[in-house]
């Protein structure tokens, strides 16, 4: 596993750091919601979509390409973190609804009030949406492999090429999820190649 010390850009993109990052980092509603659109409601879709098929094969896997970002530790909201947290009564009318209320709040400039995070904030909600949108998955379908992944921080458009890990390194992980023997985890988030906690 990579040593995240090594990866500054992703330790300054921090709440703590948002005035430092005024003019380097755009954010604005519209952003938020492209977001959310791609990572989150775009992952849903496609997964949707190929449901069918997957149900077919005697070896599924899905495998959701997270962030570090996506931990629960980002949000400040206490409740938001218990209701995608708990997995007992979760559904995804719960999911959809905690990203409506982040996009509401994102709009009346009530994200800092609320418990939200502020830096790179639609990216962090849509992360952990997905997160949880996989461990829900996970739990209908037990008969396939349903995983998420941070991959690591990659050079990527999306870093402006700063990680320390090549697009190859990056795809490890996610590999290894993909090819993972039928008695391996399901609904579970890798932190790179290791489990992690959400």
């Amino acid at each position: 596993m990579t040593d995240h010390t090594d990866c500054p850009f992703q330790f300054q993109v921090i709440d703590e750091n948002a005035h430092l990052l005024e003019g380097i980092i755009e954010e604005n509603y519209e952003l938020a919601e492209d977001c959310l659109r791609t990572n989150y409601y775009g992952t849903k879709a496609v997964t949707t979509e190929l449901l069918p098929l997957l149900q077919l094969s005697n070896s599924a896997r899905i495998v959701n390409v997270s962030s570090f970002f996506g931990e629960l530790k980002w949000i400040y909201n206490e409740k938001v973190k218990a209701d995608l947290n708990n997995l007992k009564s979760l559904t995804e009318e719960d999911i959809d609804k905690t990203v409506e209320w982040f996009l509401k709040d994102y709009e009346e400039k009530n994200l800092k009030a609320n418990g939200w995070p502020i830096v790179v904030s639609a990216y962090k909600i849509s992360k952990a949406a997905i997160n949880a949108y996989t461990r829900l998955l996970a739990k209908k379908y037990p008969n396939m492999l349903i995983n998420c992944v941070h991959p690591g921080y990659t050079q990527t458009e999306l870093t402006s090429k700063t990680g320390p890990l090549t697009p190859e390194e990056g795809a490890r992980a996610p590999v290894m999820l993909a090819l993972l023997p039928d008695d391996g985890p399901s609904g579970t988030y890798f932190l790179e190649m290791q489990p992690s906690t959400f």
